[in-house]
C-alpha cells in the first residue's frame, strides 16, 4: 500500500469488487470510456460474470485500486510487453469524473511508479495513450516521462484519426 494524503493505492480485496464492477462494467457507455482507448469496444458485464474472474483481480501485484478518503475511484495496473527483457507498461483508470483534472492521476502514477521501481527489477516503465487524451499526456510530462514514440494516425475514433502515444521513464530519471 502507498499513500499520499487523502489518496491510497493498494491491492484489490474481495470487498472492492462491487465498486470496481460498478465503475467499469455496469454501464454500457461510461463517461470515462471517452478517454480510455475509446476506439476499442466496451461491453457491459454482469456482476456474476465479473466475479468468475475475481482471482485475476484480488491480491494481485499487477492490478490495484485507487482510493480517495476510502472511496474507490479507479485502478492502476501493469502488464508485460516483453517479460524476458523486463519491458513493462502501466495503466491507470480514474473512472469517477469528479476526480478528473484535479492532479489525482499524477499523484497516483507517482506512487505506482515508485512501487514498480521498488519491487521489480525494471530499467524502464512506460504507458501508451492516444493523442485525444491530453490529460494523460500532461501527466506523463509532469512525471518527467519522455515521448518515446508517436505512431501517426493509427487510432480512429468518431470519424477522426489520432496518434498513438508512447511515453517512458528510465529508473535513473525517476524523481519521486
Amino acid at each position: 500500500m502507498y499513500a499520499d494524503k487523502d489518496l491510497t493505492i493498494r491491492p484489490v480485496t474481495e470487498e472492492d469488487l462491487q465498486a470496481l464492477w460498478t465503475l467499469t462494467y455496469k454501464e454500457a457507455a461510461p463517461e470515462w470510456k471517452q478517454w480510455d482507448a475509446p476506439y476499442y469496444e466496451h461491453k457491459t458485464v454482469s456482476f456474476d460474470d465479473y466475479l468468475k474472474d475475481k482471482e485475476k483481480r484480488i491480491g494481485q501485484d499487477d492490478y490495484w485500486v485507487i482510493e480517495v478518503e476510502g472511496k474507490i475511484i479507479g485502478s492502476v495496473s501493469y502488464y508485460w510487453e516483453h517479460k524476458p527483457s523486463q519491458w513493462l507498461e502501466m495503466g491507470i483508470g480514474i473512472f469517477d469524473a469528479q476526480y478528473w483534472s484535479s492532479g489525482y492521476g499524477t499523484r497516483v502514477l507517482r506512487l505506482w511508479i515508485t512501487h514498480l521501481f521498488n519491487t521489480l527489477p525494471l530499467v524502464r516503465v512506460g504507458f501508451t495513450t492516444w493523442s485525444g487524451n491530453h490529460r494523460m499526456m500532461k501527466v506523463g510530462e509532469k512525471l518527467g516521462m519522455t515521448l518515446e514514440a508517436r505512431l501517426r494516425k493509427c487510432r480512429f475514433y468518431n470519424g477522426q484519426y489520432y496518434d498513438s502515444i508512447r511515453m517512458g521513464l528510465l529508473r535513473e530519471e525517476w524523481k519521486p
